[in-house]
């Protein structure tokens, strides 16, 4: 039952989305936006690597899934965001988190059906799919979309896993044999 962090970063927003894979089955565990006030960059990622280390002590996840970067109009925005994405990304790293990175059109194709959905319609099958009662903030289900992609990763990756390898039970054995397939894509560390 791995409980999966996504992360939609950015310098003045950053989603966060939590969410426990049991089987075929999600659960809903918190979301949420770390807003960022500062002026400067560099408060800027203290504050989103402050942020990201706070949800990872309060939910200690299992694995943590982050957008990749894209192609932006604007290269300093581009920069920005990568800066504000690696910092995330080593906030996981040094809590030893394996992190998996997805393309924004994966995610939206696999949550909605459609790689080019907008932001709301990836909002509504987010609060569909984790059957919520109330629609969770733009940036946060942005998030929960990471990590539900991610967990439809694992499930998939795991068949695979399983059928070559079937006396897989414990949950190290599924995170490395996850690590091994040619559908995960994740740079890893493994806890103990």
């Amino acid at each position: 039952m791995p409980i999966i962090l996504g992360i939609d970063p950015g310098s003045r927003i950053t989603g966060y989305g939590i969410i426990r894979q049991q089987g075929r089955q999600l659960e809903y565990l918190g979301s949420g936006a770390i807003r960022i006030n500062a002026s400067d960059l560099p408060s800027r990622l203290k504050h989103i690597y402050a942020g990201v280390t706070e949800i990872i002590t309060q939910f200690q996840p299992d694995m943590f899934a982050i957008e990749q970067v894209f192609m932006a109009k604007n290269a300093d925005s581009a920069l920005k965001l990568g800066q504000a994405r690696g910092t995330a990304i080593v906030a996981a790293v040094n809590h030893d988190l394996p992190v998996f990175e997805y393309a924004a059109r994966l995610v939206k194709q696999t949550v909605t059906g459609i790689g080019s959905a907008d932001k709301l319609q990836v909002q509504d099958m987010v609060t569909r799919m984790l059957q919520l009662s109330a629609k969770p903030q733009v940036d946060a289900a942005d998030a929960l979309a990471i990590a539900i992609t991610h967990a439809h990763s694992i499930q998939h990756s795991l068949i695979v896993a399983k059928q070559n390898n079937p006396s897989i039970t414990t949950h190290k054995e599924q995170i490395l044999a996850l690590m091994k397939t040619r559908y995960s894509r994740g740079r890893f560390r493994l806890k103990g």
